[in-house]
């Protein structure tokens, strides 16, 4: 398996305000971003592998040394009034997005990247207390070249994404910069990236069906809107089932 080349990460990346370092092999880029505080504004930990990677409620994120992507990115005191594990997933399409403009591509709520209807990268939002501050750390996964996997899961490798894995992590980190610094609307561009929009799903929780219906939007908070047979309902957290999706 190929290195990463830093000198492509770094294209047009203000090094002054970002730190970046590569990791051959790492526990969990998330715990990096613990253990290794930057005073620089983003903070950027990346490996060609991990041994204990994690996806959202504790599950487990598999993390082989095959091509794919595992990044963190830390932000101390970031403010935003939509959630940014929504706003990550955004991000992440789109830097997807920048080297195919594939239809099969989309977002699942809340914040799944979807490829081929099946799962090809996740995201995990962590906080710190650091005195005074508040470290928001973005874990990000997505799956390029993945032999063995779960039958829900996927990959990018039809789309010759390992060759270009490189470019998608410099156009993740670049989103994450012009994110913090500009006024985007996040809440347009994850319904227009969203692949669910106006269609049937379920709401399930615990494993066990609560709800279904149409799904209409979100909220600026980021909750689910679902339309009933009688009336519009919010929901805060959970997993959707979509049919003919994972």
């Amino acid at each position: 398996m190929s290195k990463l080349d830093l000198s492509i990460i770094k294209k047009n990346i203000p090094l002054d305000e970002v730190d970046i370092e590569i990791f051959d092999e790492i526990d969990s880029t998330n715990e990096e971003c613990k253990r290794s505080i930057s005073n620089k504004i983003l903070s950027v930990k990346i490996a060609n592998k991990q041994t204990k990677g994690r996806g959202r409620r504790g599950k487990n994120w598999s993390s082989p040394n095959t091509g794919n992507i595992y990044m963190s990115i830390a932000i101390k005191n970031f403010e935003t009034d939509f959630p940014l594990s929504l706003s990550a997933g955004v991000i992440s399409y789109e830097a997807i997005r920048s080297i195919s403009k594939n239809d099969q591509l989309g977002l699942k709520w809340p914040n799944d990247i979807i490829f081929n209807s099946k799962k090809v990268g996740g995201i995990l939002v962590e906080q710190e207390i650091l005195g005074k501050d508040i470290l928001s750390i973005t874990g990000i996964g997505i799956n390029i070249n993945l032999p063995h996997r779960e039958a829900w899961w996927g990959d990018l490798s039809e789309l010759d994404a390992e060759l270009k894995r490189e470019e998608i992590i410099n156009q993740i980190i670049l989103g994450f910069i012009n994110f913090k610094n500009d006024n985007i609307d996040m809440k347009k561009k994850w319904e227009s990236s969203c692949m669910h929009l106006q269609k049937k799903i379920k709401i399930i929780q615990d494993g066990n069906i609560v709800d279904e219906g149409t799904f209409i939007g979100i909220n600026k908070d980021g909750s689910l809107l679902l339309q009933g047979i009688d009336d519009l309902k919010t929901y805060h957290f959970g997993e959707i089932s979509i049919l003919g999706v994972y």
